[in-house]
């Protein structure tokens, strides 16, 4: 039984932003699982879950994406928390989309906002390395360490409903 995204989403942000980092995993161009670390932002406004990652419509990342539009996340702390997401993915790449990225990471409460100029290849929102990827969840989970080390804990699990999103998973 799947929990309600009112339920799920705020335990995701709040577990994805004490942790920060994730490992996100894409689909490579011969079909092959590709991990990296990744530093997002979520954003939820009470109705929709959206994330938004800085990085490079360059990138080997792009490449795997433009072939299947999908990342997984996963976020670990070591007292064992986990959370993760299956996500659709939308380049955001008009000049308004990448102001509005620049500044949401620039003006983003730490520890996810930082200043994404320190990416040496980042001099502007215009640079063309610089860019935004859109996440918008599928499924979220989220478990508290103590759930798996004694049994107690929170697990929660939201899958979007029929229709919400297009999948070919289930």
């Amino acid at each position: 039984m799947s929990d309600s995204l009112n339920i799920a989403a705020p335990a995701f942000v709040e577990m994805a932003h004490r942790i920060v980092w994730a490992t996100a995993a894409t689909i490579d161009t011969t079909g092959n699982p590709s991990t990296r670390i990744l530093h997002p932002i979520w954003q939820w406004d009470g109705s929709a879950l959206t994330g938004w990652i800085a990085t490079s419509p360059l990138s080997t990342k792009a490449k795997h994406l433009a072939r299947l539009p999908r990342m997984s996340l996963n976020y670990w702390h070591p007292d064992h928390d986990t959370c993760s997401a299956l996500c659709a993915t939308t380049w955001e790449l008009s000049d308004e989309q990448r102001q509005a990225g620049w500044n949401r990471f620039a003006e983003g409460a730490a520890p996810v906002g930082y200043d994404p100029a320190i990416i040496p290849a980042w001099k502007s929102p215009m640079s063309p390395a610089f860019g935004i990827l859109r996440l918008d969840p599928l499924s979220l989970r989220v478990m508290d360490g103590s759930r798996m080390a004694g049994g107690t804990g929170r697990l929660l699990t939201w899958k979007a409903g029929a229709g919400e999103f297009p999948t070919t998973e289930e």
